[in-house]
């Protein structure tokens, strides 16, 4: 760690148990006869709350003075019913005086400038109190799509009515031109399990007050981390209607079977000197060396979740989110820049709640952070987390290429050398005995996420257009079918881009033959799924639905332990570039005594020696499922070209 930053009064343990405040009263607690303020800023002179009639006119109502308590606390009570009112905080350090925001504000105006007193029960949509997570009892039996909200809906073709809308995804039944499912629909009728949103909290750089004027962000620029994004609402003025509209959305996918994710980005903050947090509390939220802010983000600051406040202020947010608005799940942007003991925290804060909720991160950061690397929840660290996973880049860089390099490719667009790392992706990066040239950084299979593509970089489509462009298109579909199956019917937990299984393409306009890799200011054009591909890719889509269904009825895809994996699973000598193995009994909750997986990623068919038998296919290179799509006899088979081949062994 930096000595400088080592040194800050702020970093001390003297300091953070003298100012910790253990209390879950933090903000404006409403009652219709009284509402509570309470603010943590230690080094204040003075603190002031600022009422407002609205978000954003100048509709000033009255001030009122704040005590300081106690662990650098202020407090206030306004006995009146303020459901509502909006209001700032106005707090004097030396001889500076900022107004701000809130940062425990539940809810906010237009662009997020104030917070909202606001009546929390009266913003529950019908039937919200008998609102259940859908069934869901291990990690591993999870399929995770990745969606940004805009772009489930902002294509013509997508017949949903709120477009860029909380409500746009929550809308049922809706179709495109030519019939098919679209939207919620599509995504219950593919079969996924979790539906994991890009960030969903208020963020800063889309001027909710210019929604007519074409904007996209991803995201990644918090701003007020406890309430929704104004854009994704029908109406941004009043913070009431955000806050409904987003239960709605959650009650929705509920109610068709689907998980909620949420896209949470902690590490960081939009503006440093201008935050809330650094303008009620400075330095203390942020890594500060002598003024300046380290950068481990790659986006200007990093905040400092060693530090006792900084860390109950997460630990509060996710459980916030988990209770309020009833959230499944839980995704850490550069996970790597919190630490070890504090993603540890979180998880026993949610197991509180309700085990089932899923943790998992990016095990990196974006940049260098003075935080020490033994103290970071890295990736190579995942081990030392209880039950919060990480992203597998192995896996992801096996299949397709390193995604820093267009032009490169990886297993299945035909590299040869990559068959322990795609074998290391099988066992979801746990210890096998047959994978011994990587070294596995988690003991938990419920800990790997394996993915080819997600927001970030170029789609897996046009990953494979760009590093295979000699390749013909029948080829690539071939290629993104055999990254599929390898995704699906690995060990550990599935995730994919939405759209990955409609061949989704993010083309730069203008520019033919040029794709977006950095999407995350784009138009809606670039972004928005293309419902027509559909029915265009109709064969893809089937293969995706398929594969989910199979990894659905088979348990033997889904071990829950290292051990299970060690025990059950048995890799097969193949020729170069193929990988095959044996799932084999028995194993918990599987009725299929064994099970034959082959990937085939060469230009030629193989045959591979099986025992001898009879053999039902499931998978093949053009369909896959849980009926039987052809049967065989007999002691080898032929895997096509460019293909996976996924067989059951019957009884005799």
């Amino acid at each position: 760690m930096d000595k400088k930053y080592q040194q800050h009064p702020y970093s001390g343990k003297e300091f953070n148990e003298k100012y910790y405040y253990d209390q879950n009263d933090l903000g404006a607690i409403y009652s219709s006869t009284c509402t509570q303020f309470k603010v943590w800023a230690p080094t204040a002179n003075n603190v002031k709350v600022k009422l407002y009639k609205d978000g954003h006119t100048d509709s000033f109502i009255n001030q009122y003075n704040m005590s300081s308590i106690e662990n650098g606390v202020w407090s206030l009570a306004v006995e009146q019913d303020l459901n509502g009112i909006y209001y700032t905080y106005e707090v004097t350090i030396g001889d500076t005086v900022n107004e701000t925001i809130d940062p425990y504000a539940k809810a906010a105006g237009v662009n997020g400038e104030r917070g909202m007193v606001i009546d929390l029960e009266k913003t529950n949509p019908k039937d919200w109190s008998t609102d259940t997570r859908p069934a869901f009892t291990r990690d591993t039996d999870a399929v995770i799509y990745e969606l940004h909200v805009r772009d489930l809906s902002m294509d013509s073709n997508s017949g949903i009515e709120y477009k860029g809308k909380f409500l746009g995804v929550a809308e049922e039944g809706t179709k495109s031109e030519s019939g098919q499912y679209t939207g919620l629909s599509h995504m219950k009728e593919l079969g996924i399990t979790h539906l994991h949103l890009l960030p969903v909290f208020d963020y800063h750089t889309v001027d909710e007050t210019k929604l007519d004027t074409p904007q996209f962000n991803w995201g990644y620029d918090p701003k007020n981390f406890n309430l929704p994004e104004g854009s994704y609402a029908t109406d941004p003025y009043h913070g009431e209607v955000r806050i409904k509209e987003f239960k709605q959305m959650v009650q929705a996918l509920h109610r068709n079977g689907i998980r909620v994710v949420m896209d949470v980005v902690y590490n960081h903050t939009f503006a440093d000197k201008n935050s809330n947090f650094h303008k009620i509390m400075p330095e203390y939220y942020h890594r500060v060396a002598e003024g300046v802010f380290s950068d481990g983000s790659a986006c200007g600051n990093e905040t400092a979740s060693e530090r006792s406040m900084v860390r109950k202020f997460m630990i509060d947010s996710v459980t916030y989110w988990a209770k309020e608005y009833h959230i499944d799940g839980f995704r850490f942007d550069l996970m790597a820049l919190h630490d070890i003991e504090t993603m540890n925290e979180i998880r026993k804060a949610v197991d509180a709640i309700d085990p089932s909720i899923l943790l998992y991160g990016e095990g990196w950061t974006g940049s260098d952070s003075v935080l020490p690397k033994k103290r970071q929840a890295l990736k190579a660290h995942t081990y030392q987390l209880n039950r919060v996973g990480a992203f597998s880049d192995d896996m992801r860089d096996a299949i397709k290429g390193s995604v820093f390099d267009g032009e490169d490719y990886g297993f299945v667009s035909g590299k040869k050398g990559l068959e322990e790392a795609i074998r290391f992706g099988i066992v979801a990066a746990t210890s096998h005995p047959q994978v011994t040239e990587i070294k596995a950084w988690t003991h938990n299979p419920g800990q790997c996420i394996n993915y080819t593509s997600v927001h970030d970089n170029f789609t897996l489509w046009d990953k494979l257009s760009m590093s295979r462009k000699d390749a013909s298109k029948e080829d690539r579909i071939r290629m993104n079918k055999l990254s599929a199956a390898i995704i699906l019917t690995s060990q550990g937990i599935p995730l994919f881009l939405a759209g990955e299984e409609l061949l989704r393409s993010k083309p730069v306009e203008g520019q033919e033959g040029m794709y977006d890799h950095n999407s995350y200011v784009s138009s809606d054009v670039v972004n928005a799924i293309r419902w027509e591909n559909k029915k265009t890719y109709q064969d893809v889509y089937k293969y995706y639905q398929g594969l989910i269904a199979f990894r659905k009825q088979h348990a033997a895809l889904r071990m829950e332990t290292e051990k299970e994996i060690q025990e059950h699973l048995t890799f097969m000598d193949t020729p170069e570039q193929v990988v095959a193995y044996r799932l084999h009994g028995p194993i918990k909750q599987e009725t299929a005594k064994e099970i034959y997986v082959i990937f085939n990623a060469s230009e030629e068919s193989v045959t591979i020696k099986l025992p001898e038998g009879k053999y039902g296919v499931y998978v093949n290179e053009e369909k896959a499922g849980v009926n039987c799509l052809a049967e065989m006899v007999g002691d080898q088979v032929s895997v096509e070209r460019i293909s996976a081949m996924v067989l059951i062994k019957e009884e005799a």
